[in-house]
């Protein structure tokens, strides 16, 4: 029995993104069918049981699914106090923009969550440098697609929202991440030669110096 709902929960842990979606996909279908209370009412049940199983499956919430459970509260409650579904659209752009800022300012701080957790994994692979780098960019990432969402919840439809807030993110978050492979590398390749050209004029100096005290 442990066994059965250890694999279950395995199971349940790494399609966690997908079942994420469900309270986004059930606003979408119930505004197109019904009030926006109703529909506000059932994003804000499905986002309740969504947090209920993730806490049944893995004993253990994320930071990220509790900050994003009382956000949809809140504005969910904005949403039915107003008759207007836009405050609850607004979650995955004050999200994304919080994650930005949280990435950026702590990574300007000191350590930042993507150095911590190389750290946790134990992986030295990238240099200090580059997971700098990486950082920034996240966090630029970030902060734009939740500014990109604000325009998203207040300019465009509902399935179009629906979009963004789960495959288009993916999809531009791959863009993303591919675009950085290429500028790291390229990175790379740029501190390796001017390594390699100061190691030549270093022993072009030494070597100098030996001639000059012969001569």
């Amino acid at each position: 029995m442990d066994n059965t709902r250890g694999k279950l929960s395995k199971n349940i842990s790494k399609n966690f993104t997908i079942i994420s979606f469900i309270p986004a996909f059930a606003y979408w279908y119930l505004e197109a069918n019904y009030s926006v209370a109703i529909a506000v009412s059932g994003g804000l049940v499905l986002a309740t049981l969504e947090l209920a199983g993730e806490w049944f499956f893995t004993k253990h919430l994320h930071s990220i699914s509790k900050i994003n459970f009382f956000l949809i509260i809140f504005l969910g409650a904005l949403s039915l106090l107003e008759g207007e579904g836009v405050w609850f659209k607004l979650q995955p752009a004050i999200t994304g923009i919080g994650i930005g800022m949280f990435v950026g300012i702590k990574s300007r701080r000191g350590v930042g969550p993507l150095a911590e957790m190389l750290n946790d994994l134990q992986q030295k692979n990238l240099p200090p440098y580059l997971v700098k780098i990486l950082e920034r960019d996240i966090a630029i990432f970030f902060t734009a697609y939740g500014l990109f969402m604000v325009i998203v919840a207040l300019a465009l439809s509902s399935g179009k929202w629906l979009f963004f807030k789960t495959g288009g993110f993916y999809l531009a978050f791959i863009l993303f991440m591919a675009f950085e492979i290429i500028m790291i590398r390229r990175k790379v390749r740029q501190v390796a030669f001017y390594e390699q050209r100061r190691q030549l004029l270093s022993a072009m100096k030494v070597n100098q110096d030996s001639f000059d005290k012969i001569k």
